[in-house]
């Protein structure tokens, strides 16, 4: 699938008045900080993950261990950037029928939301817990956890394992951040949009040649 302009919509600006912890499915890419080819490489079509491609991989799986109301769906890793979708699923805010892989109903492109730093974190770096910042096993309540939290949590955890890579296991070093500030994002609305997504994200290491003109 070569580069499509709604999915590679470079835009920093988050959609104004939406509540992204609304419950639905959402296309991300992150890139890492200046481009920088740190995951592994592409051969024969195929993405070869290094060490920290596998570091990577392993937080995005973990995710819906410790985020409650977060499922994960298609991920691809990338030499400088990843593609994937996640699921919100919040109780107190889901749609009437909404299964799922339901998705909010919003006549609206692509937009990017800015990993802004809010103040201090529930959540320690390296020590994932669930919304309430309570120890795993119980119940949460309270605030929902939206898109850019998830985000925010899954750049600060990879960076601080990437760091822990770099001072014992020699990894390729960083300048000043793992990830670009600000993310990529889309508002998944139906079925259909879902299943084109999905067929990007994993066949995107076999069409890399074509999208590195824009990731690089």
């Amino acid at each position: 699938m070569p580069y499509n302009s709604e999915i590679h919509h470079r835009h920093s600006i988050r959609l104004p008045k939406y509540d992204y912890s609304n419950s639905g499915a959402y296309f991300i890419t992150i890139c890492a900080q200046n481009r920088e080819c740190l995951f592994g490489k592409i051969v024969a079509g195929n993405m070869i993950l290094n060490e920290a491609g596998k570091m990577i991989q392993s937080v995005w799986n973990e995710m819906p261990q410790f985020y409650y109301g977060i499922e994960i769906d298609a991920f691809q890793i990338m030499p400088n950037h990843i593609h994937g979708i996640i699921i919100i699923k919040n109780k107190f805010k889901l749609f009437v029928g909404a299964g799922p892989r339901a998705c909010p109903n919003i006549n609206s492109g692509p937009r990017a939301c800015p990993n802004i730093n809010s103040g201090p974190r529930t959540c320690p770096i390296g020590q994932p817990q669930n919304i309430t910042g309570q120890p795993q096993g119980v119940a949460p309540t309270g605030t929902a956890m939206s898109l850019c939290d998830v985000v925010h949590r899954f750049k600060t955890l990879t960076t601080k394992k990437y760091i822990d890579g770099v001072k014992n296991n020699y990894w390729p070093p960083f300048y000043n951040k793992l990830w670009q500030r600000n993310y990529y994002e889309h508002i998944i609305r139906n079925e259909k949009s879902l299943n084109y997504i999905q067929e990007y994200i994993l066949n995107n290491p076999y069409n890399w040649e074509q999208d590195k003109l824009f990731f690089s």
